[in-house]
């Protein structure tokens, strides 16, 4: 029995355990196989990566404050961050890799750098 290619069909060529013609159908067939799953990490990393930007170019120096309204403005999404830190005092911080902040009164929040060990 001749044996098909996963993606277009064509009989296939060569190797007992090969399962596509060529790499433009091998491409193709798991393109589409992992297109809905891609396209949502796609977009959440790209919201991260927006993030860790924005917090990167608001604070140059490591340590700052800033309004809420500055972040909403530059496009910040305060949904994503990649993990949380509670310190003993209680205190949250969020952070998207190294950068990080601190919600604090009157909309304002603390943005640091979290330095490598």
């Amino acid at each position: 029995m001749q044996r098909k290619c996963l993606d277009c069909e064509e009989p296939i060529v060569g190797r007992s355990d090969k399962k596509f013609c060529s790499d433009q159908c091998r491409n193709n067939y798991n393109n589409r196989l992992n297109s809905e799953t891609s396209s949502f990490m796609r977009n959440i990393n790209y919201t991260l990566r927006k993030n860790h930007k924005i917090l990167s170019e608001l604070n140059p120096e490591g340590k700052t404050k800033m309004h809420k309204d500055k972040l909403i403005n530059k496009g910040f999404n305060f949904s994503y961050f990649t993990s949380i830190y509670k310190t003993q005092t209680g205190n949250i911080y969020y952070f998207c890799y190294e950068q990080g902040y601190l919600p604090l009164e009157n909309d304002f929040y603390a943005l640091v750098t979290r330095k490598e060990k």
